[in-house]
């Protein structure tokens, strides 16, 4: 049976609860993404960075400036949950935000500058929260109504189901 390239960790699925254990888990798992992307990429070449990591998926370039952008949204949602009262978020064309030129043809070291950036003040926020705060929800409009918990499991899932695309590429190309 051939693997699903789309999700070669496989398909997130939300808890409905988080241990203290698997919150911390989570946490450094955010932590850890922006290293992991940096070396996931390291000494690939511009013609590498602009191959698709499967057929009809995005470029390993276009990856790279998502995980950023994504990561971006997920933080100021955090931000609006901890802040307002199950406040409903405003979600973003994930594909549309791909084809955009800093998304499709720009060196990747900003986002990866950024990512690494965004990451330390992010794990600073998630490490500061009391037990009863991360059970504050916000409404996304596609996905329900989501805790900070399952945010958070979502957000550590993420960063590793990229790396992986990238990985699992390097590993089917000999790169």
């Amino acid at each position: 049976m051939q693997p699903d390239l789309r999700y070669p960790i496989g398909e997130f699925q939300r808890p409905e609860n988080i241990t203290d254990a698997q919150r911390r888990e989570c946490i450094d798992a955010i932590a850890e993404a922006p290293a992991r992307l940096a070396s996931a990429v390291a000494g690939l070449t511009p013609v590498q960075l602009d191959t698709p990591y499967r057929p009809g998926g995005w470029t390993v370039r276009q990856v790279v400036h998502h995980v950023p952008d994504s990561h971006m949204n997920a933080y100021v949602r955090f931000k609006l949950a901890l802040t307002e009262d199950e406040p409903t978020i405003k979600p973003y064309d994930e594909a549309r935000w791909a084809e955009l030129a800093d998304a499709k043809t720009p060196p990747i070291e900003s986002s990866l500058a950024l990512l690494d950036n965004l990451h330390k003040r992010w794990v600073i926020l998630l490490r500061s929260l009391a037990p009863e705060q991360w059970s504050r929800k916000f409404r996304h409009p596609a996905l329900g109504t989501l805790t900070l918990d399952q945010n958070l499991a979502l957000y550590a899932w993420h960063g590793k189901h990229h790396v992986a695309h990238i990985t699992s590429l390097r590993q089917r190309n000999g790169w």
